[in-house]
């Protein structure tokens, strides 16, 4: 079943470069609509259409779980960190900074070729990552 925008708890932008070598903009889509039966993304530009295989999909839809996890987790991630061992000792850097200072890319197989798809996760509350 697909998740909803208010599932997720706000918009996950994905994007990649169009394939059209001639062309090279970004399509853009929503994480949540490629659940849907008739998804099709469609270049802005020049407007090739893609159709994502079942395999693409579901991986796809496995980034739209991760997104959702991340969401639930919200309320705690300013407890968080990810720790750097330098040789000074340890660097403490809050989960949330890096969810919001750092570009998310998934690269995956799509039509034969590696292709870097760029996630952007807006969070559900203004107040969130603050």
């Amino acid at each position: 079943m697909a998740k909803t925008n208010a599932a997720v708890g706000g918009r996950a932008g994905i994007d990649f470069r169009c394939l059209n070598p001639e062309c090279g903009a970004a399509v853009k889509f929503n994480l949540t609509e490629v659940g849907s039966p008739v998804f099709q993304a469609v270049c802005p530009k020049c407007m090739a259409t893609y159709e994502l295989d079942s395999e693409l999909r579901g991986k796809l839809a496995r980034l739209l779980n991760l997104v959702t996890a991340i969401r639930n987790a919200e309320d705690i991630l300013g407890d968080v960190n990810v720790a750097v061992t330098t040789k000074d000792g340890e660097l403490r850097i809050p989960y949330s900074l890096l969810l919001t200072r750092l570009n998310s890319i998934i690269t995956l197989d799509f039509g034969g070729r590696k292709v870097d798809f760029h996630l952007w996760i807006e969070p559900s509350s203004p107040e969130t990552f603050r």
